[in-house]
């Protein structure tokens, strides 16, 4: 890499309120109107449950074609293309058969819904073969792929294409409005930060989950059930909770200095991802960031949820994912992110659709999607080693996981 630190501070407060601004005036679908849209013609990458919904999402925006799409699996192909009606000369199967989709000249724009561990080289390939790319997230599992996403929205902003990756809570206008006025010093200096993802085991009783069960070692039934995967997946720090860390991130408008921690997977029996994590962040002018997830049953305990509280000398500032944005500051304000998970991404579809209409490839959501990832991952690898881990240290490492399965190409 050339260049080992994703993004300076000076430029990631730029990049952070750009990206607000922007999305500030984008509405989940713009009110219809008599005139046809302009149809952008998208080839999906991953046809799973993730790739089913947007699609959803793609058809009642009206400003998408899919034509084309690509997964590992040809059952999935066969199941997409009976439901959007993608021809059958345009889907391709085996872990290469992205490649082929882009090959397509029809095709103007991707959309990854894959595994995340495949994101970087995906993304890559795509800008390379000239493509606006619309990435899930995270956007990787690891420092090397956080950065390769990271050289693939530049690339794609030197070429003219625009690359959006989809985080909900920052096209959120509650959301936006909050983090603002916290910036602007509502809540005066910051103390402390607390942040957590409480949830049930969202991969428990799922047909893929049960495959994995008869054959562990199936590497097919392991990347049906990518989510119980670390590598795969990132492990649920990374795959999830990455929801609560970014908003963190966001409202910090820096990458801490270092961080310490613990996991580990007391009730999880399938797979080698945790079912919980507790990390300590430390950012500049001793502001720590408490993060707590977990990933199983807890008997009713509330609350359940993603949720994130920024203490500051003059108040503080509380966010729900779709729920009540409460600041208590001077001044103070009450917002709603309540369906944000549909809102968001259907927000993010409008804003990667008038950002090819009208040529803008400035792809500022990408710099903030590097340092959320990588954050995750420096929580992740302090948990695993029970060490002090440093941001810098992290980065030096340049640690990447690596996939150990035997699949068709």
């Amino acid at each position: 890499m050339k260049n080992p630190t994703p993004i300076n501070r000076r430029t990631f407060i730029k990049s952070s309120g750009a990206i607000a601004t922007g999305l500030a005036l984008t509405q989940p679908f713009a009110i219809a109107s008599n005139t046809p849209k302009r149809q952008i013609r998208i080839g999906m990458i991953g046809c799973g449950g993730r790739g089913n919904w947007i699609s959803d999402l793609l058809l009642k925006h009206g400003g998408y074609q899919i034509v084309a799409a690509a997964d590992y699996f040809q059952d999935r192909l066969d199941e997409y293309s009976a439901k959007f009606s993608v021809p059958a000369g345009s889907l391709f199967s085996g872990l290469s058969g992205y490649k082929k989709l882009l090959e397509l000249k029809q095709v103007d724009a991707v959309l990854i819904e894959s595994p995340p561990f495949f994101h970087p080289e995906q993304a890559e390939a795509a800008v390379k073969a000239g493509k606006h790319v619309f990435l899930a997230k995270p956007i990787a599992v690891d420092v090397p792929g956080s950065l390769s996403v990271g050289e693939s929205g530049e690339l794609a902003r030197n070429k003219g294409l625009c690359f959006l990756v989809d985080f909900q809570t920052r096209a959120n206008k509650a959301y936006q409005e909050a983090v603002k006025l916290v910036q602007d010093g509502a809540i005066g200096e910051f103390s402390f930060n607390e942040c957590w993802y409480h949830a049930g085991n969202p991969f428990a009783n799922r047909p893929s989950t049960e495959l994995l069960r008869k054959d562990p070692a199936n590497p097919e039934y392991r990347l049906r059930a990518w989510g119980l995967d670390q590598t795969l997946s990132g492990d649920i720090i990374t795959e999830q909770n990455i929801h609560t860390l970014d908003v963190t991130n966001w409202l910090m408008q820096q990458n801490p200095i270092s961080a310490f921690g613990n996991c580990s997977g007391k009730t999880r029996d399938l797979g080698d991802c945790h079912d919980h994590f507790s990390v300590i962040y430390t950012y500049e002018n001793e502001v720590d960031a408490n993060f707590h997830s977990r990933q199983f049953q807890a008997n009713g305990t509330k609350p359940d949820g993603i949720y994130n509280r920024m203490f500051g000398t003059k108040g503080a500032l509380e966010t729900k994912y779709s729920g009540d944005i409460i600041l208590r500051g001077k001044p103070s304000f009450r917002g709603d992110s309540t369906g944000v998970f549909a809102s968001g991404a259907e927000a993010n579809l409008e804003t990667f659709y008038q950002d090819i209409l009208s040529g803008n490839a400035s792809n500022l959501t990408v710099p903030e999607s590097v340092n959320s990832t990588l954050l995750s991952v420096l929580g992740r690898e302090a948990a695993y080693t029970g060490k002090v881990i440093t941001w810098q240290g992290m980065l030096r490492q340049n640690k990447r996981l690596q996939l150990d399965l035997d699949l068709k190409a």
